[in-house]
């Protein structure tokens, strides 16, 4: 399942629709974060639809409007770049 999680990350980031995801230290039993690129909560819920951890009830998602700097697309690219080993290997 999470095998299947991390590709689903790899695919929405390579599609421009993931602007950041990553870990969250689990108070308050938040376990992660995903911050998707799309203009509606509706699209953002149909891209979590595709994600294994959502689709097996593991973790349960929260939407929210975000209003942030377009910059933040640029850290997928970045982080591509300078990463010490690859998630893909």
């Amino acid at each position: 399942m999470f095998k299947g999680h991390f590709a689903n990350i790899q695919r929405l980031s390579a599609e421009g629709k993931l602007a950041y995801a990553g870990p969250l230290d689990g108070v308050d039993g938040w376990r992660g974060l995903f911050i998707l690129a799309v203009p509606t909560i509706d699209e953002a819920k149909k891209l979590a639809e595709t994600d294994p951890v959502l689709v097996n009830g593991e973790m349960i998602a929260e939407y929210h409007v975000h209003y942030g700097s377009a910059a933040l697309m640029s850290v997928n690219p970045t982080h591509e770049k300078i990463q010490k080993k690859s998630m893909r290997s």
